[in-house]
């Protein structure tokens, strides 16, 4: 069994790294903020002191940080993956993304002898939790059958739609059409409220039709009750909203109702909300529509 190295400890990576421990596999693990691994530790994992000693000490890294600049820091910086993996290992990035950076990134470790697989995720801290995340990758087939038994470690659902970079762009779709879901049951919620319907008997109505979706099952209580735990955080939606919307313009898609998602979470981001769960989206509408928001 090959020795797994895991940098990026946040809400999705320790589930995730926890998992493949579970799994049976040693597992190496670094996060840039001290004090992650304790629980991981605890569960015979050990923990380096730097993303490149990670590397040394594994056969394949998996990398789950924030956003395009912490991947190629992880990587590339000083004391990163790529000074510590040797040729013949593999990379597999479960963060979300530019589509183009990490088809450079791939380039760049080629050249080196290193594998690479970006899989970006879907399915929330529940998800990373249980291990049935889906996982939509992109790299060359024989890379993504040698990371397939640690994404299988991670995940339910797992899809190769190409070379480097094609799971960003599948990951960029999905944050758009989540974008939309959400928006819409903020707006079906506080339409319900204000209308003086029971929201729980609405969900339950729509929930076995057409309108039905697992974020209107498991995220309307938190619009109606304006109490928003994590989830998945507002700043990161945000974030991916903005990868989204940059490779849509470079193709010359508009994306109207993405724009505006993106609008309202840059609002709540400015309000200190950026860390609540992204279902805060109904804030602005229950304040818009006179409630309190």
């Amino acid at each position: 069994m090959e020795r797994i190295g895991f940098v990026g400890l946040g809400t999705m990576g320790g589930y995730m790294a926890a998992n493949l421990r579970k799994a049976g596999f040693e597992v190496t693990v670094w996060n840039r903020t001290p004090g992650k691994a304790a629980a991981l530790i605890a569960g015979g994992a050990r923990e380096a002191a730097s993303p490149a000693d990670v590397a040394r000490a594994s056969d394949i890294v998996c990398t789950c940080v924030s956003d395009t600049p912490d991947v190629d820091a992880v990587l590339f910086g000083a004391d990163g993956v790529a000074e510590g993996l040797a040729a013949g290992g593999l990379v597999i990035d479960y963060s979300t993304i530019s589509p183009s950076a990490t088809a450079e990134f791939a380039a760049r470790l080629k050249a080196q002898g290193i594998g690479f697989v970006d899989a970006p995720v879907s399915g929330g801290s529940e998800g990373a939790r249980l291990g049935t995340l889906t996982i939509m990758a992109g790299g060359d087939e024989a890379d993504l059958e040698r990371a397939r038994p640690v994404l299988e470690g991670t995940g339910k659902t797992i899809t190769h739609f190409g070379p480097a970079g094609s799971g960003q762009a599948v990951k960029a779709v999905n944050q758009v059409v989540i974008a939309g879901v959400y928006l819409a049951v903020a707006e079906g919620m506080v339409l319900s409220m204000k209308a003086g319907l029971d929201p729980q008997a609405v969900v339950a109505a729509l929930g076995g039709g057409v309108a039905g979706s697992w974020i209107l099952a498991n995220r309307s209580a938190k619009m109606v009750n304006n109490d928003y735990p994590l989830g998945f955080r507002t700043r990161l939606h945000l974030k991916d909203l903005g990868i989204a919307l940059e490779l849509a313009q470079s193709l010359g898609v508009v994306l109207p109702v993405s724009a505006l998602a993106a609008q309202l979470e840059s609002g709540l981001v400015a309000r200190g909300y950026g860390d609540e769960d992204m279902s805060n989206l109904a804030r602005p509408i229950r304040q818009l529509s006179g409630m309190e928001g």
